[in-house]
């Protein structure tokens, strides 16, 4: 072989190697796009739903609806009784929905503001007892259900809360 056919022979392989590279880069790329449409699209993609919202448990969005309406029921409560801070009625509601959801030491100031502003009020005095069993402290509450019965001494609630309250405290029943 004469030193000129081998260089041609190398010269003949790149240029092969260099047609075969240039094919596969090309053809990729013309897939990208066609002759009739432009390359990149400009129609603006709706903006997507909530991730994944077709996942959720069923029980699981129930769950959330209830919390999301509960805070809202809940302020509307506080805001009531920032306006009418002796509304008794919102207190107890409040209170109630407080104790629902296990968080008891909240509903204390509220019922100390209320009975700040509507004294020896029998539903809120209960209502404080009540969260003090709750919380384990049946002294207190005792003492909050017999004064509330020397007011209203036939107050059916009020003795069988002050009953139960010493029950749970391990003493006898009142016999009031």
């Amino acid at each position: 072989m004469k030193p000129y056919q081998s260089l041609r022979v190398r010269l003949r392989s790149f240029r092969l190697a260099s047609i075969v590279f240039a094919i596969h880069t090309i053809l990729p790329l013309s897939a990208c796009s066609s002759w009739n449409k432009p390359g990149l699209s400009v129609k603006e993609a709706p903006p997507p739903d909530l991730l994944g919202a077709k996942d959720i448990d069923p029980a699981m969005r129930e769950r959330i609806a209830r919390a999301v309406a509960q805070d809202t029921d809940e302020r509307a409560m506080r805001d009531e009784l920032k306006q009418q801070p002796g509304n008794v009625d919102a207190a107890i509601r409040l209170t109630k929905a407080l104790v629902v959801q296990k968080r008891e030491s909240e509903a204390l100031p509220i019922l100390d503001s209320v009975l700040l502003a509507a004294p020896g009020n029998l539903r809120a005095l209960n209502a404080k007892g009540v969260v003090f069993d709750l919380q384990g402290r049946h002294e207190a509450a005792q003492a909050l259900y017999r004064q509330a019965l020397k007011t209203e001494p036939a107050n059916q609630m009020l003795r069988n809360n002050l009953n139960l309250s010493l029950a749970l405290d391990g003493l006898a029943w009142d016999s009031l």
